[in-house]
C-alpha cells in the first residue's frame, strides 16, 4: 500500500512538471499537497525550518528544470509537502534521534565521578547536576549540565562529536579535557588539553588549553583563564602554598558549588598555606581556613557567610 501511494504520488508530480497532467489532475494534486503542506507536523529540532527546506526544495527544483519555464504557484508546496509526505512514510527522512534512556547524576556535599557508555569521565563538583543518556545511540553524544560544575575528560570520537549543553552555552568538543562552571548569572568553560567550540545565542568561539569562555547577559567573550581554575580539584589532593584567600575561594567554590560572602573585601589579599583531601568535606576545609585567618566562615545552604 505505501509503495502505491509513493508511486503514485512521484507519477502525478512528474506528469505536473512536465505539463502533461489533465485540469482534474492538476487540482487534485493541487488540492493534496497544499493540504500536506498545511498539516503537516514537522520537527523543527530534527529537521529545521520549514520555510527555509521548502524554499530549498524549490529553488533545487527551479534550478535543475528548464529555467525559462513559468513555475506553477503551487510547486513550492508540492515539493515540501511531497518530502513531508515520504518522511510520514519513513521513505526519505530518518531522524538521527538518540532514543536512550535518559539518567541524572547528582551530588551533595561532596564531588563524584561518573563514567559515561563511551568512556568518557565526569567529574561533578559539590550540589551539582548532569544528565547523560545510558547509551550513545545517535550521531552526536549529546549530555546537559543542568547545575554547578564539571570537568570533563571526553573520550576521542571524530564521527560521533560530544556536545553539552549548559543553560544557554553550547560546548562542542571531539576528545579533550575542560572545565564548565554554571551558576544562575553565567556560564565559563576553560580547556585544558585539546580544542574546544563554544556557542550560545548566535555567537561562538573556538579554545585551546589555558583559555576561558564566559557567558554573561547574553554575551559570550573569550579570554585568558585564571590559574586557580586549573587547578586539578577534581581527582587529586591539593596543597595551596602561600595562595591568597581569593584564590583558595575560588577554588572552592568551583569544587564545593558555592558562594562566599565575606565582609571585608581587603582579607582576600591574605596568603595562607591550605591542604585540601580529594574527599575533604567543605566544613573540614573552612576550619582549616578559620583557624589559620581567624575569620568565622560558616556554610549555610549553598552560600558560605563570614560571621
Amino acid at each position: 500500500m505505501v509503495k502505491r501511494i509513493k508511486h503514485s504520488l512521484e507519477y502525478l508530480i512528474d506528469k505536473s512538471l512536465q505539463k502533461n497532467t489533465s485540469e482534474a489532475e492538476e487540482n487534485l494534486l493541487n488540492d493534496f499537497v497544499s493540504n500536506e503542506y498545511k498539516n503537516a507536523n514537522w520537527d523543527e529540532i530534527a529537521m529545521g525550518s520549514s520555510d527555509e527546506a521548502s524554499i530549498n526544495i524549490f529553488e533545487n527544483i527551479q534550478f535543475r528544470i528548464e529555467k525559462k519555464k513559468t513555475f506553477n504557484p503551487f510547486l513550492k508546496y508540492m515539493a515540501a509537502a511531497s518530502i513531508l509526505f515520504l518522511i510520514g512514510l519513513g521513505v526519505l527522512f530518518k531522524p538521527s534521534i538518540s532514543t536512550a534512556k535518559q539518567l541524572t547524576f547528582k551530588t551533595l556535599d561532596t564531588p563524584k565521578s561518573i563514567q559515561l557508555s563511551d568512556g568518557s569521565k565526569i567529574y561533578l563538583a559539590a550540589n551539582s547536576l548532569f544528565k547523560y543518556p545510558e547509551k550513545f545511540d545517535a550521531d552526536e553524544r549529546k549530555v546537559s549540565l543542568l547545575k554547578g560544575n564539571a570537568f570533563f575528560e571526553v573520550a576521542k570520537d571524530r564521527k560521533h562529536p560530544f556536545i553539552i549543553q549548559s543553560g544557554d552555552l553550547k560546548t562542542r568538543v571531539v576528545g579533550t579535557s575542560f572545565h564548565i562552571q554554571l551558576s544562575k548569572s553565567k556560564c565559563e568553560v576553560i580547556v585544558v588539553t585539546g580544542k574546544v567550540n563554544v556557542s550560545a545565542k548566535g555567537q561562538n568561539v573556538d579554545l585551546v588549553p589555558n583559555e576561558e569562555a564566559l557567558f554573561t547577559e547574553n554575551k559570550l567573550t573569550k579570554q585568558m583563564a585564571e590559574k586557580a581554575y586549573q587547578v586539578n580539584w577534581y581527582n587529586t589532593d591539593i596543597t595551596l602554598n602561600q595562595t591568597t584567600l581569593k584564590q583558595v575561594i575560588t577554588i572552592l567554590q568551583y569544587k564545593y558549588g558555592v558562594s562566599f560572602e565575606y565582609k571585608n573585601d581587603k582579607v582576600l589579599d591574605m596568603r595562607l598555606t591550605v591542604f585540601i583531601k580529594k574527599e575533604a568535606s567543605l566544613e573540614s576545609v573552612l576550619e582549616q581556613i578559620n583557624y589559620i585567618t581567624n575569620l568565622k566562615f560558616k556554610v549555610y545552604d549553598e552560600i558560605v557567610k563570614e560571621n
